[in-house]
């Protein structure tokens, strides 16, 4: 079977969601509205949020607070992995990854050449995991938001997802 299986028990995770923009602020972050509204929409909790510049040394020191913190799972940004010198959500979070999650990425862009074509080379997002907390780097606009937790994200943080999911790996995340 593929895809969710409705006789399963839904487990909620604790998302903290983090805009990194030199543009916008928390009254006009629509990517970010969007992610907290799907996040919570889906069943999910919002551990935190926040909107930070682009500047890697702070990207870092929220995402490594998150890490640290028992209440946050997961980790979404959006924002800043653009090919502009002002981008450097990659370049801050790559550092803290333990694994990084190579196939996010080839299916991100798989999906979002369905909406925006060959334009998709232009972004740099990007996954991994950190002390047991998975971190996703999706760029900043609302399509990209809408793609990355509509037809990937969603699917592997759902407990139910088949024929299986990122929920389910979490207790395991620590082993040695």
């Amino acid at each position: 079977m593929h895809g969710i299986n409705e006789e399963l028990e839904f487990v909620p995770v604790r998302i903290a969601v983090l805009t990194v923009t030199d543009s916008r602020t928390r009254e006009n972050d629509t990517s970010g509205d969007i992610l907290a509204g799907r996040v919570e929409a889906a069943g999910h909790i919002l551990a935190d949020r926040d909107l930070l510049r682009d500047d890697a040394e702070q990207i870092r020191a929220r995402m490594t607070s998150w890490i640290e913190d028992p209440q946050v799972d997961v980790i979404i940004s959006t924002g800043g992995t653009g090919l502009t010198g002002r981008d450097v959500t990659p370049e801050a979070i790559r550092p803290l990854f333990d694994k990084e999650i190579e196939g996010f990425s080839v299916i991100f862009h798989q999906v979002s050449f369905q909406s925006v074509g060959l334009s998709t080379l232009q972004s740099r997002a990007t996954a991994g995991v950190a002390k047991g907390t998975f971190i996703f780097a999706l760029p900043g606009s609302n399509g990209a938001v809408k793609d990355g937790w509509d037809k990937v994200i969603s699917f592997q943080l759902d407990s139910r997802h088949r024929p299986c999911n990122l929920v389910e790996l979490m207790p395991r995340l620590l082993e040695k």
